[in-house]
């Protein structure tokens, strides 16, 4: 991993399913990945035993759930899914971006 982010250099990850993901950066504690979803893409329902999670919405809406409530979110709104609260997706408008923030860093994308 570099100290710089080159958008147009990243590759998105195909996920299935209408999503697709760029690692943004790292390092042990932190996490930053830029998702992108297709109209009505699903991020299944789910919880993490270590990560807490920021979601924040840089385009489109999603109605997000977290904890058992739901929101629709927009362009410059955030969630919080802090580590054991299910918390899931779905996407409103095609070509919806969230950034991702999980601290620590999820291995598993590595």
């Amino acid at each position: 991993m570099t100290n710089f982010f080159d958008h147009d250099a990243t590759p998105w990850t195909e996920l299935g399913g209408g999503i697709r993901r760029k690692i943004v950066g790292h390092t042990a504690e932190l996490m930053s990945v830029l998702m992108q979803f297709d109209k009505g893409a699903i991020g299944t329902p789910h919880s993490h035993d270590v990560h807490d999670q920021i979601g924040f919405v840089i385009k489109g809406s999603f109605e997000i759930e977290v904890a058992g409530v739901k929101r629709v979110l927009k362009a410059g709104d955030a969630f919080i899914a802090p580590r054991h609260h299910t918390h899931g997706a779905l996407s409103l408008e095609d070509g919806s971006l969230l950034l991702d923030q999980f601290s620590p860093r999820r291995d598993d994308y590595l």
